[in-house]
């Protein structure tokens, strides 16, 4: 997925609010840019780190950037806007280049189903189950090498789960897929201390016959890509944080 507009570095000054991230440019403007992640962030938005924004001209649009990559200035890029991973896995999905679900010709995004919910693809084929498919942006690294989700407690996430395994009991495919926007890390892990009532749901949701699926970004300044994947993540996980 390439971005629309050229992205143009920037220092940020400090994020707030959730959604507003203030930022200075290279040229000494300071401007407030868009923060597309409700998440915390957590070791992602410190004051003074070198960031990635996208302008835009959208006269219907109060605030004229849009963060999108932190720059950790070693070669590494994290993407911090939540919405990429849908983008990137559509195009993914539809070219077949997610081997486990290579075998689904139509994808179709943001399908109601569940409680009140919406699964972010519902993949079909003559002769196949249904597969839903929830993505989770991976974001976290509080050890070098090892990407973690969640970054804070997330009710929501625990929800799709159970929902997920809803799907499993009705005779359909369901996958859990978290996609890593980290360039920096090769493994990943569940951050069982931040949230361990996620830990449980996932355990379960393994148990019922969830499946999960790890894969990892190509980022840059220009794009972001889904690359390879990693091992599945399978429960129990000797490396998990534990709480007593």
């Amino acid at each position: 997925m390439r971005f629309q507009t050229p992205l143009v570095p920037a220092r940020l000054i400090r994020r707030y609010k959730r959604f507003l991230a203030d930022c200075t440019l290279e040229d000494g403007r300071e401007v407030t840019a868009h923060c597309a992640n409700p998440g915390s962030m957590l070791g992602l938005a410190e004051p003074g780190i070198r960031i990635w924004l996208e302008p835009n001209d959208d006269p219907k649009k109060k605030l004229k950037f849009g963060w999108r990559l932190v720059d950790h200035e070693n070669g590494h890029f994290t993407g911090v806007d939540t919405s990429v991973p849908n983008r990137a896995l559509r195009a993914a999905l539809q070219a077949r280049q997610i081997a486990e679900l290579a075998d689904y010709g139509t994808v179709r995004p943001e399908v109601k189903y569940g409680k009140s919910s919406r699964i972010d693809f519902l993949l079909s084929e003559p002769g196949l189950p249904d597969a839903y498919v929830e993505v989770k942006s991976v974001t976290l690294s509080r050890i070098p090498g090892l990407a973690e989700f969640p970054d804070s407690r997330t009710a929501r996430g625990a929800k799709h789960l159970d929902e997920l395994s809803e799907m499993v009991r009705a005779g359909h495919r369901a996958v859990m897929l978290y996609l890593m926007q980290r360039t920096d890390c090769t493994r990943f892990d569940l951050a069982r201390d931040i949230d361990p009532a996620y830990g449980a749901a996932f355990d379960l949701a393994r148990a019922a016959g969830v499946e999960s699926l790890v894969y990892t970004t190509r980022i840059s300044p220009e794009e972001i890509t889904v690359a390879p994947p990693l091992q599945p993540l399978r429960p129990p996980l000797a490396t998990s944080r534990q709480t007593p």
